[in-house]
């Protein structure tokens, strides 16, 4: 009874069940419910029950395991299939695949290695399950010859096998190894297809990229996102629009990660017309909209000029998180509502949402724009005193540009030989644009001679010198700088360091 109101989606009734009988419990059922909450993802509810198991198969454990999972905690992961071990029990191919895949991007997936040994050991070399999960292992490693070795030796290759393989190609930048895996695999399925076009995308390779996708047979919702999405992160957006109308008139039905990037193309592209379109199509279609999306409607509206959209948008927002902030935020810092910004980040934090490195970017470069030197201070302050993030080369640079752009010049100069790094390009152009501004001649010379230090004469430090003689009347000064300018344009294109 309590395995079909599971299966019905009856969690409540069979909690009910399973409590009403107390006698009739087993270690399976134990094990249901477990697996029930987790799906439902009342994690503290699962522990609870684990911890009152009376007693334990591997399949608790890996249960339990799946729930740590969901909940993220790689952490508590390592340190349960070490209980497992302690408890007697031996670890399952499913075990490996999940500690494996917790401990992927952090700094433990030195243990991949010993986890090998360990496979090894029980018996669980031949699962593709388990070596498709040490092939992304040794990906995360970066290891190319470890990923290749393990692949000769897995015996019965399946897709899964072929598929890890090709990722880790496209990951660690093979492209070309990619395409003859890709060439030899005895049966293709759309994951490989999808792996082979986000392969060539990851790496810039967009035409090759295309070329595959149109070469493919089945497409589902995932090939044609990935190919738009492509396009989007290269700045391909009207290739993107087109991609999308046409997934629109002959693809399937598109998800909102789908949406997401195709209004992140009219942002890019100021189609606001386009957005406010797609816009309406969701709400025809009755499309789920996640906070995913609605950030991507606030991001869109506010980058094609419609502010009060985007406010709109977010002040309905349920459950506003930190890419939600940010994004209000940004939007205000961009459209020159410095004051608005600070209140945002006001509410953010009262609200219990921890901020990043982006939402103080965002915030110092509000005060910069808005020329609220105080408050810029204060925000930069509290950085690390407060919240606990260091101060990166991005925070300096709009330091200094607010110091710059209020006409603090000596602030901004002290700050940059202050800093616990060596200052780029950005910051030094930041302060000679400011010298600029403000006719500074002095500090701005200092500021062309670290630009010239770091990327050689550039025509930016000439142009900015060249106004200030100009405005000060020291035309002499100004021939000199005019003929140096000369000479440099004749061996390089003009660009800009100056934001």
């Amino acid at each position: 009874m309590i395995k079909i109101s599971l299966q019905n989606s009856q969690l409540n009734d069979a909690q009910m069940l399973f409590d009403d009988n107390p006698s009739s419990r087993d270690v399976v059922s134990w094990n249901m419910m477990i697996a029930g909450h987790i799906k439902k993802n009342h994690i503290d509810v699962a522990r609870q029950m684990f911890d009152e198991m009376p007693q334990r198969d591997i399949v608790s454990w890996n249960t339990w395991i799946s729930g740590l999972q969901k909940k993220k905690d790689h952490k508590s992961i390592y340190q349960c299939y070490f209980q497992i071990q302690s408890s007697g029990f031996r670890p399952t191919p499913y075990t490996f695949s999940i500690v494996i895949s917790s401990i992927l991007g952090s700094v433990s997936n030195v243990l991949i290695p010993q986890l090998h040994a360990q496979i090894i050991s029980f018996g669980h070399y031949s699962s593709v399950y388990v070596g498709s999960a040490l092939m992304r292992g040794y990906t995360d490693l970066e290891d190319h010859s470890a990923l290749c070795g393990l692949f000769d030796d897995i015996l019965d290759k399946d897709n899964s096998v072929w598929n890890a393989l090709i990722l880790g190609y496209m990951n660690l930048g093979f492209t070309d190894e990619a395409q003859r895996a890709f060439n030899k695999m005895p049966q293709k399925d759309v994951v490989s297809w999808t792996t082979m076009v986000d392969g060539y995308l990851k790496n810039n390779e967009v035409e090759r990229a295309r070329y595959v996708f149109d070469k493919m047979n089945e497409k589902n919702v995932v090939s044609w996102t990935a190919m738009i999405s492509g396009y989007v992160g290269v700045d391909k957006c009207l290739d993107a629009l087109e991609l999308f109308i046409l997934m629109m008139k002959s693809g399937p039905q598109p998800n909102p990660h789908t949406f997401a990037s195709i209004l992140t193309a009219c942002a890019k592209h100021s189609e606001l017309r386009t957005g406010q379109q797609i816009h309406a199509t969701i709400v025809k279609q009755g499309i789920l909209v996640d906070n995913v999306l609605v950030t991507a409607f606030i991001n869109m509206y506010a980058k094609c000029g419609d502010i009060e959209a985007a406010y709109c948008i977010f002040e309905q927002m349920p459950g506003k998180n930190l890419v939600s902030w940010n994004t209000i935020i940004g939007c205000h810092a961009r459209h020159g509502r410095a004051r608005t910004a600070l209140d945002e980040f006001e509410k953010m934090i009262s609200s219990g949402v921890k901020p990043n490195n982006i939402t103080f970017t965002n915030i110092l470069s509000a005060c910069a724009h808005g020329g609220l030197v105080e408050e810029g201070e204060k925000v930069f302050s509290c950085m690390e005193k407060t919240h606990g993030i260091h101060p990166e080369k991005e925070h300096y640079a709009c330091m200094v540009d607010l110091y710059g752009r209020a006409g603090h010049l000596d602030k901004a100069k002290s700050l940059i030989d202050h800093m616990p790094f060596e200052p780029d390009t950005v910051i030094w152009g930041a302060l000679l644009a400011a010298c600029g501004l403000h006719s500074d001649f002095e500090f701005g010379s200092n500021a062309a001679d670290a630009l010239h230090d770091l990327a050689g004469n550039h025509p930016a430090a000439y142009m900015v010198l060249s106004k200030i003689l100009g405005e000060r009347g020291m035309w002499s000064s100004l021939t000199d700088i005019k003929q140096m300018e000369y000479e440099h344009m004749k061996k390089q294109k003009a660009g800009s360091w100056i934001g």
